[in-house]
């Protein structure tokens, strides 16, 4: 089961609709009766999977197959085209690493702080909520170029958020990317979005080289990281430097390849002087490049053949190898540095050209439309015909920009693509490359690019083509898992709907519903940070001013005993009046609410009775203890009394209602809250403190299943108790916990909870009279 998923299991009769939510990571949970208005709102959001699930040996027959298929000048451009995404765990320094690169290729003229201390941020943290947090919220596209032997490399560079509530940037980043750059802290090591980031990298078969970062912090310590990466993330991982020096004293890396010194010279860290390995290193390189040479003798062939002849492989064979493995998603070659203090960024983007693959390495499928779905494969050519996915969404100063990956054929400016869901044709106004939020014309677009577009009226994850009727697969999105009620002014509902339209098109984790039952407009995300982010934006962005707050547990009335009732409506206003009387009883029952009517001798007519039903049904939807739904109730009506004059179907009604709140008030009424079973699943060490964390809550804790390196725990607890668990599972589980929740029954509210109910519910129809 996916993390953090939670599963609501409730019966119909109950007024409430099952519903699966699925999270790669534990956030917040649902309230119950949110559920009905979300399943009937929110729209299916996995689409078709054409992602290669082959082995890369099957894969790479495949591509030598293509390859033949592609002419000499697509090749040569390929060969120097990379798609990389640069993704880590939240303040790992990715956004500093991007702003080096961008300033090491030339890109920007100076390097800017990612807080914005200096007033101006790092370029790829465009908006002021990014400058102001020091975080990043939005995935931001740029292009730059890196001259490596006497050849000019071109990256496309996308920098991810790296805080789990905005996971959905790094899904459709890893969706369209070839290669990825994880950043690692050198002093925290392997962290629970690091490994959320493995996973996503995994699904989507993106092969990746690892920097640690942060090598000038006191603590730091690459090795112990390294070994972190073959454990936790369980990938074949060998370091391709040592570094000069450490925390303060870091002054460059060694090459243990090619057996050189880099040191990092310059105000800026700008040049990189090559000279030879101090001599306190040499053990250290020799004991680490043999260490290289064994773990690439495990992923590839050609190695392992030399290693076992006991001859030691040339610089050119372990290069080669290492492109082939880490193609081959086998091993990770490890990089060390750090961006903030200037040091060992470059020879990162060496790598990147080096290990990584370019377009035409990477096998990429589309589904024939025509023909049953069948599964194609995609040939970067420029010559062949057009297939794109828009894989990101942004409302921009001309209206929507919409991000695309070309996977084959070229798009040009003026041209003509056809929307594969619609089937419309839609002329290409404008095509820019992105530079975060500037923009650069350009007249076409090649296979294997990345570009953006403006006038495209589309979703996330559609394919266009020029005529085929071929169609991608879309990323993975998970479910929004926390909710939030909130409040607007009414003179801010017109803002607030063009707000929460664009939010949801540009996002789809981010989630608006009414409730119904609870009468409560309802925000939906992937944790508190999330949508925290949305309320300022609307405030900022459309001048919407929110109020937010926790959303209503669907409580439900019900009695334990029975009462017999005998109720007299009469009301005198001048002219014709009111008047009826009820009488029976009303009791308990198991299942659904029961009316019936054993009147004799015509002391209410059929006409009456009717109206009868109709006010016991009014009664039931808005019980007299706090306002909510009641649950197995069964009244008798068995006597009675009309007027010729002032009964009415009304008074009867008016009289029943009346009736019902009598006898219930009178059969020993309780309010009920629904009961959750809960398992929580997290490693063996924190067993204490999920289990503290449980007793806390008050929950009943059923069983314990211990296993080799996990536990799980199964409980009751009342959903009341359970809003904001997720985080603090996360809190006190490093990220590692994950839960999944089902729906039990419903049980009798502690009396204090009872009383504190009744007095709000009293309170509040006090206020509104």
């Amino acid at each position: 089961m996916a993390v953090g998923s939670l599963r609501y299991l409730i019966p119909q009769s109950l007024g409430l609709i099952s519903r699966k939510l699925i999270s790669p990571s534990n956030t917040n949970i649902l309230s119950s009766n949110i559920i009905k208005s979300s399943i009937l709102k929110s729209p299916k959001r996995l689409f078709h999977s054409s992602l290669s699930n082959k082995t890369y040996e099957e894969e790479k027959e495949v591509l030598d197959t293509l390859l033949e298929k592609l002419p000499e000048s697509d090749k040569e451009h390929l060969s120097k085209l990379r798609n990389i995404g640069i993704s880590a765990h939240i303040d790992s320094g990715k956004t500093t690493f991007t702003e080096r690169v961008l300033f090491y290729t030339g890109r920007i003229k100076q390097i800017h702080e990612v807080r914005g201390n200096d007033k101006v941020g790092a370029k790829m943290d465009h908006m002021d909520l990014e400058r102001e947090k020091g975080i990043t919220i939005q995935s931001a596209a740029t292009y730059c170029s890196w001259d490596k032997d006497d050849k000019n490399y071109h990256f496309n560079l996308i920098d991810t958020p790296g805080h789990i509530d905005f996971t959905i940037e790094v899904e459709r980043a890893l969706r369209v990317l070839d290669g990825a750059v994880l950043v690692v802290c050198a002093v925290a090591g392997v962290q629970s979005q690091t490994v959320t980031v493995d996973r996503q990298m995994r699904r989507y078969n993106v092969p990746r080289i690892t920097f640690i970062n942060k090598m000038d912090r006191v603590g730091a310590d690459p090795f112990r990281v390294i070994d972190q990466l073959n454990k936790k993330l369980r990938i074949p991982a060998a370091a391709l430097q040592i570094p000069i020096g450490m925390e303060s004293d870091l002054q460059g890396v060694v090459n243990i390849i090619d057996r050189v010194a880099l040191y990092s010279e310059g105000s800026q860290g700008e040049k990189i002087v090559q000279k030879e390995v101090p001599a306190e290193l040499v053990d250290l390189m020799e004991e680490k490049r043999s260490l290289l040479i064994e773990t690439l003798a495990d992923v590839d062939d050609e190695i392992a053949e030399i290693f076992l002849d006991e001859k030691v492989p040339s610089v050119e064979q372990i290069k080669a190898a290492i492109r082939r493995s880490t193609i081959a998603r086998k091993f990770t070659p490890v990089l060390m540095g750090s961006a903030l203090a200037n040091r060992s960024v470059q020879p990162v983007l060496d790598a990147i050209c080096d290990y990584l693959p370019d377009p035409s390495e990477v096998l990429n499928k589309a589904l024939d439309i025509d023909n049953n779905e069948t599964s194609v494969n995609l040939i970067p050519s420029s010559k062949e015909p057009l297939v794109a996915l828009a894989f990101k969404l942004e409302e921009g100063n001309y209206g929507q920009l919409t991000y695309l990956r070309v996977y084959q054929g070229k798009l040009k400016k003026g041209g003509y693509i056809k929307h594969v869901k619609t089937g419309k044709k839609i002329k290409v106004s404008r095509l820019v490359r992105m530079h975060s939020e500037e923009m650069e014309d350009v007249p076409e677009v090649g296979s294997g690019e990345i570009c953006a577009t403006f006038g495209i009226d589309c979703s996330s994850g559609d394919t266009f083509t020029d005529g085929i009727n071929y169609s991608m697969s879309s990323m993975y999105v998970p479910d929004s898992v926390i909710s939030l009620s909130i409040k607007t002014d009414t003179k801010d509902s017109a803002n607030f709907s063009k707000a929460v339209s664009r939010f949801q098109k540009e996002d789809p984790t981010f989630r608006v519903n009414y409730d119904v039952e609870s009468s409560q407009t309802v925000i939906s995300g992937m944790g508190e940070l999330h949508l925290e982010v949305y309320v300022e934006r609307m405030k900022r962005e459309y001048n919407v001013h929110c109020t937010t707050g926790k959303p209503q547990v669907a409580y439900r009335e019900a009695i334990l005993g029975a009462s017999p009732f005998d109720y007299l409506h009469k009301r005198q206003s001048g002219g014709a009046g009111q008047y009826a009387r009820v009488a029976g009883e009303i009791s308990s029952l198991v299942g659904e609410n029961q009316f019936e009517t054993k009147v004799v001798g015509g002391k209410i007519p059929d006409k009456f009775l009717f109206a009868c039903e109709k006010g016991f049904n009014d009664a039931c939807e808005k019980g007299p203890l706090i306002g909510s739904k009641v649950l197995g109730c069964k009244m008798i009506i068995n006597d009675g009394q009309m007027h010729i004059v002032d009964s009415s179907e009304f008074s009867f009604r008016t009289a029943t209602i009346g009736a019902f709140k009598q006898g219930f008030l009178n059969s020993n009424p309780v309010v009920l809250e629904p009961i959750m079973q809960l398992a929580v699943t997290s490693p063996n060490e924190f067993q204490g403190n999920v289990n503290g964390l449980l007793n806390k809550l008050l929950a009943i804790i059923q069983e314990t299943e211990n296993g080799p390196d996990e536990f799980t725990i199964y409980a009751e607890c009342s959903l009341n108790s359970l809003f904001g668990f997720a985080t603090s599972l996360r809190a006190c589980t490093q990220g590692k916990g994950e839960f999944t929740m089902e729906f039990k029954n419903y049980s009798p509210t502690p009396p204090q909870l009872q009383k504190q109910l009744i007095a709000e519910y009293q309170k509040k129809l006090q206020a509104k009279k």
